[in-house]
């Protein structure tokens, strides 16, 4: 075999297996395991569903019942962290009638849609809800988890 042969053929070789390295390998620090608990694709990244929650027809008035109707939302909010169904919540400055969101960790807005319709808020018309698709990082399912080691209270 002549060198230039040679040296195409150990070019050739050497281009293949960068590339099938270039394929195959993940960058430092990537965590499969973590990766695949959070449900992340091959960009770290998930579907969701982004749930917009606004000002609703019905105001519940101040006392007893409306404070029932927040301990109760709080509450199922709680519950759809605990079962991994809710990825993210919290207020917003109700600009708008813009006075909540969630990044419901769902596949489809019919779902979403089935377990928003929990929320005593949501129940009581006091809010509406408006549901969008959400692509964004998985990571974002590690929030909840993360907050209980934050959280000196409770709402």
């Amino acid at each position: 075999m002549t060198k230039p042969m040679l040296l195409a053929m150990l070019t050739t070789m050497l281009a293949l297996a960068q590339a099938s390295f270039a394929e195959d390998s993940s960058p430092p620090g990537y965590d499969e395991a973590l990766a695949q608990s959070l449900g992340a694709d091959e960009f770290g990244m998930r579907s969701y569903v982004l749930v917009i929650l606004k000002t609703g027809p019905n105001r519940v008035p101040d006392g007893t019942e409306r404070d029932e109707m927040f301990r109760g939302h709080f509450a199922n909010m709680q519950r759809l962290s605990s079962e991994g169904k809710l990825a993210l919540a919290g207020p917003l400055d109700g600009v708008d009638g813009w006075r909540g969101l969630f990044v419901m960790a769902v596949p489809d807005i019919e779902q979403a849609k089935q377990l928003v319709a929990t929320d005593p808020v949501i129940i009581k018309g006091e809010m509406i809800a408006e549901y969008h698709k959400y692509y964004g990082s998985a990571a974002l399912m590690a929030v909840p988890d993360t907050h209980k080691r934050v959280q000196k209270k409770s709402f």
